[in-house]
């Protein structure tokens, strides 16, 4: 295809040398430029329209949130800028194709399960998946088979998949389409995703993996393997997690052996027709940025969190673990920059310590559940915001430190499916008080977010033990999604 002027590109064959560029960034300076009157969306006409948003992001930002045109591109169809941009991605992340998404890694999930999944189909899963994952078997009907993970005790976290009992899955459920792995889980947590892909491969399911929270594994050295190189067909990517990229963008990366063009078909059934070109610039740029600096930068990044860790196993109360967790099965390696806390040593569930940090410190973390908080380090950290946090935590213990006496333990607890969740979450329902759903089946989901992984999903049965967990939950100030009722008073079940 003949290329117009414009686009000023020489090939779409990418090399090495080719990482230093920002295909889209470098058409939307050029398109800046130009200062074309607009007779297209969106309406605030580059923020002349409304001033206020010109005050809140600036006449630069403003100017380039910009429709799809010939000269941008289509992200529903790229032919130029766009698709020179994924491959470029492609290649930095050591896959055969890569999707830039502007959904967020939610709409990622979701498209790698209905390229591989119809109704009706089996898929291996942990249940500690983030509910994208399930909300893409209520869309396509595709039924779960789970490999219930492990749960450390004493963390009161779910452990990753055994490739024993993946094998085990699979010998039980030869006819399963798929295996999808979190890779690593939120926690830092790490599968043997390689070994889980070979077995997946030998019987013809496709793998696929959650590595929203993995974009750095990548580009940093001495961290858990990728899902790319491990040989998985499909991976999640969060760019605007640990990679730089603006909130709400993301990468689908395919392997070998997936039709790309298939895959293009089924995001573009749920992906927006109104691509922003903020995200898509953003995702460019950082790829660009991790290519050419994310080995530095994430050894930074590791030194970061490493002295952390350091620092507050030696406060006292406070477990801050690592790679000391790894066991070569269920904790086949660890994400050292994860820096998770145990809390309940101090007395204090994590959401109570992740309270205290925001309103009494204002220091933001990522979230705090019943026994931990996650700080989220990377590359935009800086080493005095290390140290103010380690004095946050130092002070909290040593003003707040209780008896742990009646603080719940555990964040995992294993269901039992008795429909699928397409079917529950469309069969009639009704609503009753949650202490009067026990037994029943759920026709929704509950869950704490962040993280987002369910306590119940639509099929399960709602047991004694999983309404306490939610009604604890709740008392101690976690945030509840996911119930149609906003206060999660009710429960909707079958009827």
């Amino acid at each position: 295809m003949q290329l117009p002027a414009f686009y000023a590109m020489e090939e779409l064959d990418v090399n090495r040398e080719d990482q230093r560029r920002a295909p889209i960034y470098e058409a939307l300076e050029r398109f800046r430029r130009q200062r074309v009157v607009p007779f297209d969306v969106p309406g605030h006409k580059r923020g002349r329209g409304n001033p206020e948003l010109v005050e809140l992001l600036g006449e630069k930002c403003v100017g380039i949130d910009v429709n799809s045109m010939k000269p941008l591109d289509n992200l529903c169809h790229p032919v130029s800028v766009i698709r020179e941009a994924e491959r470029l991605a492609a290649e930095a992340f050591g896959a055969e194709n890569a999707f830039l998404m502007v959904g967020g890694t939610t709409s990622v999930v979701q498209s790698m399960i209905l390229s591989v999944c119809k109704r009706g189909d089996k898929i291996i899963m942990p249940r500690n998946v983030h509910k994208s994952a399930i909300n893409a078997l209520v869309l396509c009907g595709a039924v779960p088979v789970y490999v219930n993970p492990q749960v450390n005790p004493t963390l009161g976290i779910s452990l990753g998949m055994e490739a024993g009992c993946v094998e085990q899955a699979i010998r039980e459920n030869p006819d399963a389409v798929a295996v999808l792995v979190n890779n690593p889980t939120y926690y830092g947590i790490c599968s043997d995703i390689r070994t889980i892909a070979g077995l997946a491969h030998a019987r013809g399911m496709k793998v696929l993996a959650d590595e929203a929270h993995g974009t750095h594994l990548y580009f940093g050295k001495g961290l858990p393997t990728p899902a790319m190189e491990a040989g998985a067909d499909m991976a999640a990517i969060s760019m605007h997690k640990s990679g730089g990229s603006l909130t709400q963008s993301s990468v689908l990366l395919t392997g070998k052996g997936v039709n790309a063009d298939y895959v293009r078909q089924i995001i573009n059934l749920t992906q927006t027709t109104s691509a922003s070109y903020l995200l898509l610039s953003s995702l460019d740029i950082s790829r660009r940025n991790l290519a050419l600096r994310g080995e530095e930068s994430f050894a930074g990044v590791i030194r970061m969190a490493e002295y952390a860790r350091n620092e507050i196993n030696s406060i006292g109360g406070y477990y801050a673990y690592g790679k000391d967790l790894i066991n070569g099965g269920s904790i086949y390696d660890y994400d050292v920059t994860k820096l998770s806390v145990y809390t309940l040593g101090i007395g204090l569930a994590g959401i109570e310590v992740y309270d205290l940090l925001r309103d009494e410190y204002d220091i933001q973390i990522e979230f705090g559940d019943i026994c931990n908080i996650l700080a989220y380090i990377s590359i935009g950290d800086r080493q005095q915001d290390i140290e103010r946090l380690v004095g946050a935590l130092a002070d909290i213990a040593r003003l707040y430190k209780k008896d742990r006496t009646g603080l719940l333990s555990g964040e995992y607890i294993s269901p039992r499916v008795i429909k699928s969740p397409q079917e529950a979450f469309y069969a009639e329902k009704r609503s009753l008080p949650i202490r009067e759903s026990r037994d029943r089946i759920s026709g929704e989901f509950v869950m704490c977010y962040p993280p987002g992984i369910p306590i119940l999903a639509p099929g399960e049965i709602i047991t004694g033990e999983i309404i306490e967990y939610i009604m604890y939950a709740k008392e101690k100030g976690c945030s509840m999604q996911g119930t149609e009722d906003p206060e999660v008073e009710y429960l909707r079940v079958l009827v």
